[in-house]
């Protein structure tokens, strides 16, 4: 990372830095673990509704947050007043947890010189008002493209986030993040209903990529497409049936209904469905499920997490068998494990936790025409919206904005009000085919937990499940 997060978080704050180094080193002797993680962060959101401008925000954040891990237990206090009053404070409040505790501090991070995106400020390029006229070309050309557009939503945000990462001994890791991302909503009608359609782009890296006239008029194109097909589409039916997923986004499906269960605190408190299971067999053949942060510009990848540690590409499923979580210090060091590079925090207000970067199935060797064609009756799932999950039993209730009926192997009558209901555990040993066009989302998604989002990445091949439950509102 370069000097400028020191000066941001030295120079201009008046903080000296060997009296911080200090107080860390005070704070947690005598701990297992435990950082000062601070943060500098710039943040924009533009949205565009109805024909005019609608919002238009800029924020700037930062603040520190303090950690003292004894044993289990954890002392976090955070500020976003930086200065060494404010750290005593903290200090005081976190040392709590050691009280009658005395343990060796595990070793920092091995650090790597890995740099996955640019340190560019994406909110310095483009004008306030060259960002406005984007969002009205965006209206302009929706409405343009068929007459049975009612109401066009566009929006853009972008951040830029910088932090510093101190360590006991005094070692410092750095890292300086982008992260953009462009969304566009389109609501058809034809007489009394109305139907949507959305898509999003995003990554790690500044607007360039996503603001280029072929970019974003693809991205209207796609958003208009999924409402009018919305706009034809029939109640779904209900029961149990074979269900092909489509690739990219539906890997939400695997992120929620599987992903979750297979990080590290659950499985360490046994509260997973997945827990205990290392080395058996929890998924049909073929099935290699990977988190991998290390994917250059990714919304999902981090050059280091939120704890310091570089990300890695961690093998969750391989071939069906279960291989490994995804773990953060605490949560390792505890089950006798290494740190996968996925300690995440939303910020310097909240303590890392194991979190997914981005997850996903590796491709198979079917052709995807194949697939579908192998399907006598059943639904064809490509994009979903919510879900509800427990991570305890897997059991799963999802949406899907776009489906279609699958009859005699040809896609047929495009779907509304279904959804897929099952749990995540027996979805995974229901894979009968795999597709070999596996591929990412395109940079969207955002995971909750705890109370924390974060930015994360998914994917997957077309994929084949015999007999899910569906839920319908056919008559």
């Amino acid at each position: 990372m370069s000097d400028q997060s020191t000066d941001l978080f030295f120079n201009q704050t008046g903080l000296d830095r060997g009296q911080v180094e200090n107080t860390v080193k005070e704070t947690l002797n005598g701990c297992d673990d435990g950082e000062l993680f601070l943060e500098y962060r710039m943040s924009e959101a533009l949205a565009f509704d109805d024909g005019r401008l609608k919002a238009a925000n800029f924020d700037t954040t930062q603040g520190f947050g303090l950690r003292a891990v004894a044993g289990e237990a954890t002392g976090y206090a955070h500020a976003s007043e930086l200065t060494e009053a404010a750290l005593k404070r903290a200090s005081d409040a976190v040392q709590v947890v050691k009280k009658g505790y005395a343990g060796t501090m595990a070793a920092g991070p091995t650090p790597t010189n890995t740099k996955l995106y640019t340190d560019s400020n994406p909110l310095g390029g483009e004008t306030f008002q060259a960002k406005v006229s984007l969002l009205e070309q965006i209206d302009a050309y929706a409405r343009a493209k068929d007459p049975r557009v009612r109401q066009v939503s566009a929006s853009m945000a972008g951040e830029w986030q910088s932090i510093e990462i101190m360590r006991a001994d005094g070692r410092v890791v750095r890292d300086v993040r982008p992260l953009v991302r462009l969304n566009v909503s389109v609501v058809v009608g034809d007489g009394d209903r109305q139907e949507s359609g959305s898509y999003g782009v995003g990554g790690r890296e500044g607007y360039s990529a996503f603001i280029r006239p072929e970019s974003w008029q693809a991205n209207v194109d796609e958003a208009l497409r999924q409402a009018i097909v919305n706009l034809d589409a029939v109640p779904a039916p209900a029961g149990e049936m074979d269900v092909v997923l489509g690739p990219g986004w539906p890997g939400i499906l695997l992120h929620e209904a599987i992903g979750h269960g297979l990080e590290g605190d659950f499985n360490r408190k046994k509260t997973s469905a997945f827990a205990g299971l290392l080395g058996e067999r929890v998924a049909s053949p073929g099935v290699t499920v990977v988190d991998d942060g290390t994917i250059a510009g990714r919304r999902g990848s981090l050059s280091i997490d939120d704890e310091g540690t570089p990300t890695s590409s961690t093998v969750l499923i391989e071939d069906g068998i279960l291989k490994g979580y995804m773990q953060d210090r605490m949560n390792a060091r505890l089950m006798g494990m290494a740190p996968t590079g996925n300690g995440r925090r939303e910020s310097f207000a909240h303590q890392p936790m194991p979190r997914m970067t981005n997850t996903y199935m590796l491709g198979g060797d079917k052709d995807p025409g194949e697939i579908l064609s192998s399907v006598k009756n059943g639904l064809y799932a490509v994009n979903f919206g919510g879900g509800q999950v427990d991570i305890t039993s897997g059991k799963f209730v999802f949406s899907c904005t776009e489906a279609y009926m699958i009859e005699n192997g040809k896609i047929g009558a495009p779907v509304k009000g279904a959804t897929l209901i099952g749990n995540g555990p027996d979805c995974l040993t229901k894979v009968s085919m795999i597709g070999n066009d596996m591929k990412l989302d395109p940079g969207i998604g955002t995971c909750g937990k705890a109370g924390q989002g974060v930015p994360v990445g998914v994917g997957q091949p077309t994929l084949r499940l015999n007999g899910l439950t569906i839920g319908g509102t056919a008559a």
